[in-house]
């Protein structure tokens, strides 16, 4: 790939690459709070 093609991909593809690894950052704690709220309920089951 030539320089301006590797540019041109980046101008394309950037901002959604962007909003992507947003996303991902936020949504990274809210599924580690699900996480233990699922492995809460799986300890509370077996309890019983």
């Amino acid at each position: 790939m030539e320089l301006n093609e590797i540019l041109q991909s980046a101008s394309n593809y950037g901002f959604p690459m962007l909003i992507s690894c947003y996303l991902l950052v936020r949504m990274e704690s809210r599924m580690q709070e699900l996480t233990n709220a699922l492995n809460k309920l799986c300890v509370t089951l077996e309890a019983r």
